[in-house]
């Protein structure tokens, strides 16, 4: 399985928060989810369940937990294998950027996404090829 585009975790946080404030971002992130044609890693899903139980402020629960699973099982998943995190290493140091933020568009790179959809790093900057876009502005 391939895909165009990547979410990054704060797009399934958003996508399944209950909390007021995060409304707009909430339906942007679900329209980017139905959208389809997108693939996650393994490290956005743990990212997702660390943050799901660590702030109960989203209402995220076990139920829901479960269902972004069983969502994940219809898309290409990236393990974090030492292919990616060599690839990583590198992107982390000629981008100067966080190493968990390299991991990710290493994985996206690996499973030939073009766009990776985050609100993390810079808007319209290009990695490698691989064009980082904030669904959120």
């Amino acid at each position: 399985m391939s895909a165009e585009v990547f979410l990054d975790t704060n797009i399934l946080l958003y996508a399944c928060s209950s909390a007021a404030e995060d409304a707009e971002k909430k339906r942007r992130a679900g329209e980017l989810i139905l959208e389809g044609n997108f693939a996650l890693s393994a490290q956005v899903l743990q990212e997702f369940i660390s943050n799901a139980l660590r702030k109960p402020a989203l209402g995220i629960g076990e139920s829901v937990i479960d269902a972004t699973l069983e969502l994940a099982s219809q898309v290409p998943v990236q393990p974090v294998d030492l292919e990616v995190v060599i690839r990583s290493t590198t992107l982390r140091r000629r981008h100067q950027i966080s190493h968990w933020d390299a991991t990710i568009v290493a994985a996206a790179q690996t499973l030939g996404c073009h766009t990776l959809y985050s609100e993390d790093l810079s808007h319209d900057r290009v990695l490698d090829g691989l064009r980082v876009v904030n669904p959120f502005r």
